[in-house]
């Protein structure tokens, strides 16, 4: 029995050590695994780490296309579907690199998901140099569009100074045109004045130098009364007399003045500031003085004077030649005005 213990306690004594290195062995290979994994996490943060930076660059690329495409207006529909592609590359490599940066599960399979890892950031990479080499076409793309924009504004600058230019000749033209008309508008006023002058001086002769008939300025006014008589537009028999030598006057004077020149007679009736009262004629200064106007108008065509040299007009009592309330300044503003004008 005694044997028996001994050998019991040798078998026990021997079969510890042996536990204990298998358990050593064990222990060294853990270690070796969390090593190796250590060292892959380390070269992993650093593949992060560049993958980062690389994200940073194209980023800030992405960042100057966008600038570029704000400016170019053509082709914009195809600028923003290559972008949105480029985006979706992006997004793709940034859920890759946050899955890399998860922890892992398991301390067996530490070694396979490293290497897996390694091999998808990789490709990731990869994606990104070819995303770099689209984005770099794209810039190549737009520099062409931009110096094909340069080319066309030289071309419209290029218009605008021919353009510049033709206006600046027609400018000159017009202005000369518009010397030449001012000098010739001149010398027909002056021609015109000149008969004018000549018109006034016959009929000054013909009429003599009567008080009721005197020359205000550039008209030949005679009062109302030589006429007519107060409140009427009926021509008297001794206006009529005064009109006949008006008449033979302007028939002589439309046969000196040119064809060119287009003069007229204006007759211009005027009356004093009295309104009319109980009239059965005439409702106020304006229809009577515009009926003196185109009885001596009518008169006048009457006696062989060209219709079309001749005008009427009424100004009733609102060009008065003297604003006192007298007799004197009411038979003064009651008038005919003879005027040679252009028409």
């Amino acid at each position: 029995m005694a044997l028996a213990r001994g050998r019991r306690s040798s078998s026990e004594f021997n079969y510890w050590p042996g536990f204990v290195d298998a358990l050593s062995t064990l222990v060294l290979s853990i270690v070796f695994l969390l090593s190796v994994f250590l060292v892959v996490q380390f070269f992993l943060s650093n593949e992060i780490n560049g993958k980062d930076k690389a994200l940073e660059q194209l980023t800030a690329r992405l960042a100057q296309l966008n600038d570029l495409l704000s400016l170019e207006k053509l082709g914009k529909l195809n600028l923003d579907d290559q972008l949105s592609q480029m985006r979706a590359g992006l997004s793709a490599a940034q859920t890759e690199r946050d899955r890399d940066k998860g922890p892992y599960d398991g301390l067996a399979s530490a070694g396979n998901d490293a290497a897996g890892r390694a091999s998808e950031l990789n490709k990731a990479l990869d994606s990104e140099k070819q995303l770099s080499a689209r984005a770099a076409a794209l810039v190549e793309v737009l520099n062409q569009q931009i110096s094909a924009l340069r080319r066309q504004l030289a071309a419209l600058e290029d218009a605008l100074d021919a353009s510049e230019k033709r206006g600046q000749e027609s400018q000159s033209r017009i202005a000369d045109l518009g010397q030449r008309l001012n000098v010739a508008l001149a010398q027909r006023v002056q021609e015109l004045s000149r008969y004018r002058s000549e018109f006034f001086g016959r009929l000054r002769a013909i009429l003599g130098n009567r008080p009721d008939i005197r020359i205000v300025g550039d008209r030949f006014v005679f009062q109302s009364e030589v006429f007519f008589d107060a409140g009427q537009a009926l021509l008297l028999p001794e206006g009529k007399a005064e009109l006949d030598k008006v008449a033979s006057a302007l028939t002589d004077l439309d046969k000196q003045i040119p064809a060119e020149i287009a003069w007229v007679m204006r007759v211009d009736g005027h009356t004093d500031s009295r309104p009319i009262l109980n009239s059965p004629l005439f409702k106020s200064n304006w229809e009577l003085s515009s009926a003196r106007a185109i009885s001596v108008v009518q008169y006048l065509v009457s006696l062989g004077v060209p219709p079309q040299r001749l005008l009427a007009a009424g100004f009733a009592e609102f060009q008065p030649l003297d604003t006192a309330t007298t007799e004197e300044a009411y038979r003064r503003n009651r008038r005919i005005e003879l005027k040679l004008t252009e028409r």
